[in-house]
């Protein structure tokens, strides 16, 4: 039996977005633990410049993209939890998402529910399986309550807007940044309580003035070199900085006694892929996703759509923070 042809975006080397090109590849069948998927929409995330750019350097010639949404057209021995002509969706490890079939392990593959389209599907699985982890389980000493003040920043992107609105479900007083005053609106008609634009407003003194001096007890940051700083004095006493991403570049390395005069503070780094290691684990932060998903309390917001082929122009858009919102590759 002849293996079938992908149209699929490959790097040889890293580099800009033009390093991105379309070849044809041959999809075998799956081995034990694995799936074929055909995919109907493919998410674009800030992870794919890191991985395209040598920021996460990869082994070379490789294949991007970590989120998509398709049927399952074959299964490998040992899988039980899909079947063929099942709709799925996923967020995962290895790379290879934008193209129109892969094979991958079937760990972190879910079945999708009826009721959410495969569009969305592509669109929500990575960025909110991070929302997931970061507001339910990368948390500050005692937790976090309805009422409790956290900052968040790029609030208006992919990751941003599901954060606001799955904080506003849960009571949270979001604080969002956003570096214009359109993403400002957007991200308050989404949930957030308070907006602050980065690029005319000093956040630092907004968050004190919002919370009364008190500062926050957490704060989310995927910009990473160009808020850190201040992002750090934002928070109240044994507060949790929680990094996931570097969009504005790596953060300097810093001395770890300045935490303590900062108020006992904490500080991590964390990765969704570290949090879906696991079948179990996976499927229980997906069924949370689907179910709020599913009831309607998040929306998730596709600002963007460009062909398989337009890729390159895509990248050049989330660089140059032009998106708002999801982003998706159709095929």
């Amino acid at each position: 039996m002849s293996s079938p042809l992908s149209r699929s975006i490959q790097i040889d080397q890293h580099g800009g977005p033009e390093v991105m090109r379309l070849v044809h590849i041959a999809v075998g069948e799956p081995g034990p633990g694995e799936v074929r998927i055909a995919h109907r929409a493919v998410g674009l995330n800030y992870i794919d410049v890191y991985q395209r750019s040598g920021l996460y350097p990869m082994n070379l010639p490789v294949q991007l993209g970590m989120e998509a949404s398709g049927v399952i057209e074959a299964v490998g021995e040992g899988v039980t939890h899909l079947k063929v002509g099942d709709r799925a969706a996923y967020a995962s490890q290895p790379p290879g998402a934008y193209c129109e079939r892969r094979v991958l392990p079937a760990k972190c593959v879910c079945k999708l529910p009826d009721a959410i389209s495969f569009e969305t599907g592509a669109a929500m699985m990575l960025k909110g399986l991070t929302v997931q982890y970061l507001l339910k389980r990368t948390l500050p000493q005692g937790g976090l309550q309805a009422g409790d003040h956290v900052l968040f920043h790029a609030a208006a992107g992919g990751v941003g807007l599901i954060a606001c609105q799955w904080a506003r479900e849960m009571g949270l007083q979001l604080i969002g940044t956003a570096g214009s005053d359109e993403k400002c609106a957007l991200a308050k008609a989404n949930g957030a309580a308070h907006v602050i634009n980065y690029g005319t407003e000093d956040f630092l003194a907004r968050v004190k003035d919002i919370t009364g001096g008190k500062g926050v007890k957490v704060v989310y940051d995927s910009v990473g070199k160009d808020t850190w700083d201040k992002s750090l004095d934002c928070l109240s006493p044994f507060g949790l900085m929680a990094s996931f991403g570097n969009a504005s570049g790596a953060v300097a390395p810093f001395a770890p006694a300045m935490l303590g005069g900062k108020g006992s503070i904490y500080v991590t780094r964390q990765t969704l892929f570290s949090h879906i290691s696991s079948r179990e684990s996976t499927q229980a932060m997906a069924d949370d996703l689907f179910g709020v998903v599913g009831s309607g309390k998040v929306h998730i917001e596709i600002g963007q759509r460009y062909a398989l082929e337009d890729v390159q122009q895509a990248h050049r858009d989330l660089e140059a923070r032009k998106t708002t919102g999801c982003t998706i590759l159709t095929l």
